[in-house]
């Protein structure tokens, strides 16, 4: 061969640069996202039907007026049952014990607190702070049987 030719070393093409990626990582990004957003919209959706709930027993108490107890404590036996229907359609006719072993199954409420959610509209007077304690747990409780009903 001739000593002439131009001939030069063989030079290597430059690795492949790492962007942008492969068409099938960017699938795999989208699948990932998609993974992750699904239980974040559930949580999402979740904390806004209860705060929604909780929105229309509060509004629901407010109606009732601050002035009046009984009216306020009817207000609140009647948000329970009606979350009772449609936790467990047929459970809202029980009465008496039956019904507060069925709303209360743990016995988180004391006695005077489930007397007063008993037969507490039938008084002449309803004690303003047992009521204030038995509205805290009765939101709670419209909530959970609603979530639960939700489920």
């Amino acid at each position: 061969m001739s000593a002439s030719l131009p001939l030069r070393d063989v030079h290597l093409p430059d690795a492949p640069s790492l962007w942008p990626p492969a068409p099938g990582w960017w699938l795999v990004l989208a699948v990932v996202l998609v993974l992750l957003c699904i239980p974040l919209l559930r949580i999402w959706r979740r904390r806004r039907r209860r705060a929604h709930w909780r929105a229309v027993f509060d509004a629901e108490l407010t109606t009732a007026g601050h002035a009046d107890p009984r009216a306020r404590l009817t207000v609140l036996v009647a948000l329970l049952r009606r979350a009772a229907r449609r936790h467990a359609p047929g459970q809202e006719q029980l009465q008496g014990d039956a019904w507060l072993q069925w709303l209360d199954p743990a016995t988180q409420l004391d006695a005077a607190r489930r007397g007063l959610l008993r037969d507490g509209a039938y008084r002449p007077q309803v004690d303003p702070e047992a009521l204030r304690s038995l509205e805290s747990w009765a939101r709670t409780r419209f909530v959970d049987l609603l979530q639960e009903h939700a489920a």
